[in-house]
């Protein structure tokens, strides 16, 4: 079921349904907790999954210019996290892997285990960082954004990149046979991180989940296997 949800004064959009491990879905930038829906579909409830829209995408709440960092971002995803009393599983696309990989960092005891899609771990070099956000406030002056909600995809240091191996969890890593930015991300995972399973979906590229929503699927309910043993 969906609702809204309430953090820090603000409403955040929420779809809650299923039963068993909680996979809590955190989309990318500009996009929205739909972008999940055909992947919890094809998981048959094989988990309780709770998807959400970040601040200013979706359903959920626009606030003014300011509301939109990193730190903000964290503490609606703490939030949301705390909808269940176990340990989660963290799945993010993009921007929401590494979301997800800052809430490993800060609450490790909060996650059972980690699903990234299309995602990284950010840049250790300022260049990198510069050309990022460069980018990133170049296409928000095109796109129909609420004012100020580009600071959510902004980097501002290389904090999670130099932290990824403090991360224990299993994790599964799946990207689009046709995103070549972050499938160089993948070997970096598989350097660092407690990497179960690598998995490239065929004919895809950076929106793999919403292309192929059943190979995704079908990769987290292998990993899903694969960690209750």
């Amino acid at each position: 079921y969906a609702q809204l949800f309430m953090n820090d004064d603000f409403f955040l959009d929420i779809h809650d349904s299923g039963v068993g491990s909680t996979i809590v879905f955190t989309h990318g930038w500009t996009d929205n907790r739909n972008a999940w829906d055909g992947v919890i579909t094809n998981l048959n409830n094989q988990a309780r999954c709770i998807a959400w829209s970040i601040r200013g995408h979706g359903e959920s709440f626009a606030p003014p210019p300011g509301h939109y960092t990193r730190d903000h971002t964290l503490s609606d995803l703490k939030a949301i996290t705390e909808r269940s009393e176990e340990k989660v599983i963290l799945a993010g696309h993009s921007l929401g892997g590494y979301l997800s990989l800052a809430h490993s960092l800060l609450y490790p005891e909060d996650v059972e285990a980690l699903i990234l899609v299309g995602a990284g771990p950010g840049f250790r070099k300022k260049e990198s960082i510069d050309q990022w956000n460069s980018s990133v406030i170049e296409s928000a002056k095109k796109l129909d954004l609420p004012e100020g909600s580009e600071a959510t995809a902004l980097h501002t240091d290389a904090w999670v990149i130099d932290s990824l191996s403090e991360i224990k969890v299993p994790t599964l890593v799946i990207v689009g046979e046709h995103d070549k930015r972050f499938r160089a991300s993948m070997s970096v995972f598989e350097k660092y991180l407690n990497v179960k399973s690598s998995v490239v979906v065929e004919d895809a590229g950076h929106s793999v989940h919403r292309k192929k929503p059943l190979e995704v699927a079908n990769a987290i309910k292998d990993f899903l296997g694969e960690i209750s043993q």
